[in-house]
């Protein structure tokens, strides 16, 4: 399956907002909040079994996962962004970091 595909399916389950802006802006508050129940999966984890991760865990971290991927689908739609071109540009920007060696460090365009 391509990024592609998987944006088009994922739109099958959209129920949009009457209000694009609303809608775009309801897409961009889930991927955070769905990377927020992700990282507090972690967290507990970590914190309370000492990042030992059983199969249940691994089963609701990749429950998690598959909700952010659903909602930065979403908003590249909404965005009119390709995800299959979001993700190359990104693979060729780290591409580039690295050949540069410049992959560590601080700043958006290094």
């Amino acid at each position: 399956m391509t990024f592609d595909e998987y944006q088009k399916r994922a739109l099958t389950t959209l129920h949009r907002h009457p209000n694009q802006e609303m809608d775009t802006t309801i897409s961009a508050m889930g991927v955070s909040g769905e990377a927020g129940e992700m990282l507090d999966k972690w967290k507990k984890i970590v914190a309370y079994h000492e990042g030992t991760i059983t199969p249940e865990d691994l089963q609701d971290l990749s429950k998690e996962i598959g909700d952010v991927l659903w909602y930065l689908a979403v908003f590249a739609d909404n965005l009119g962004l390709s995800f299959d071109v979001v993700a190359q540009q990104n693979l060729e920007k780290l591409a580039s970091r690295q050949a540069r060696n410049v992959i560590k460090g601080a700043g958006d365009n290094r």
